[in-house]
């Protein structure tokens, strides 16, 4: 679709500083140096964390979920902590656990690996639902409860989960409740031609990332979230917003609409798509890029409740409302 000219932001004086440009450059094309073939998903990743959102990865195991995750907390120098969810993993594995203490005679609280700025849940939906959950409280408001406790986690943090297609053996789905904590999900996908080419040349990239430099910093990280904050969107934009939400509450073929999370989570995913593009203002093209990525994991079709949503009802999504009311 062209966008109507109404829909920029003609008053924002705000542009890309030259340093918040590079450093999105510089990050992009670390990435890609990792991932290759890739370039699509790894802006929808950096957007992500631009946002200040969690992101899930869904694809078969050996496309290079892990990989992605690994090469963003290296690339903005971000400790990072790997959680490998099993059917046996408890709430106390992830989040952590008190232990007895001779010497003081009192318990201390060890962190579990959830205590990361960068965390990956490999495989989340191979665990139980009841450990799936301890993550509910960490994405939603950055902290853990245990023990009767509130523990802050570290700043910043971003949850990367991976899971296999439900359609393979001992996989649990994702409740809805866990499904609409992540910003965005993506897939990776088999590698093109002439990228897999140079991957069985170079062998495993693994390698590649271990000679890794680390790009940014967390002082850069924040400049760039601020910048997405400072992202100019008209009021003609927020009311095409409005009416994609509106449609999938109304449209009979949805099961239920998007939250007002899911519409903020559009709308602050299309800010950081136009940082990317270097626009100081969201476009509808913004909104249209992002939409798949933001919304598949949030939508059912009311004919198939069990089903799996997806990239049909979001390409429906964008057909039946019009850019300009």
């Amino acid at each position: 679709m062209t966008p109507n000219s109404t829909l920029i932001s003609r008053s924002s004086s705000y542009t890309t500083t030259p340093d918040v440009k590079t450093l999105i450059g510089r990050l992009n094309d670390g990435l890609n140096r990792i991932l290759l073939g890739k370039d699509q998903q790894v802006k929808m990743a950096l957007a992500c964390l631009f946002a200040r959102g969690h992101l899930l990865i869904e694809d078969l195991p050996g496309m290079g979920k892990t990989l992605l995750s690994h090469a963003l907390a290296k690339a903005l120098g971000l400790s990072y902590n790997r959680i490998q969810f099993t059917s046996d993993v408890l709430p106390s594995d992830v989040i952590g656990t008190s232990v007895f203490d001779r010497e003081s005679g009192d318990f201390r609280f060890v962190e579990g690996p959830l205590f990361a700025q960068v965390v990956l849940a490999d495989e989340i939906n191979r665990a139980t639902p009841k450990s799936q959950s301890a993550l509910l409280e960490a994405m939603e408001e950055r902290q853990v409860t245990s023990d009767g406790v509130t523990r802050p986690l570290p700043k910043p943090f971003f949850v990367i989960a991976t899971q296999n297609p439900a359609t393979q053996t001992g996989t649990f789905p994702l409740p809805e409740s866990q499904l609409d904590r992540f910003l965005m999900r993506i897939e990776l996908g088999y590698p093109e031609p002439d990228a897999e080419r140079e991957l069985l040349k170079t062998g495993d990239r693994r390698k590649s990332l271990e000679l890794m430099d680390t790009i940014a910093n967390l002082e850069g990280l924040e400049k760039i979230q601020h910048a997405v904050d400072a992202v100019k969107v008209s009021d003609p934009l927020i009311e095409y917003v409005q009416r994609l939400v509106s449609h999938t509450r109304r449209a009979g073929e949805f099961a239920f609409g998007l939250s007002p999370r899911g519409a903020l989570a559009l709308l602050q995913s299309a800010r950081a798509w136009a940082l990317i593009c270097d626009r100081g203002h969201v476009v509808p093209e913004d909104v249209q890029a992002v939409l798949p990525s933001v919304v598949e994991h949030r939508l059912r079709e009311a004919a198939d409740y069990a089903g799996h949503g997806g990239g049909a009802l979001a390409q429906k999504l964008l057909t039946s409302v019009d850019v300009v009311g």
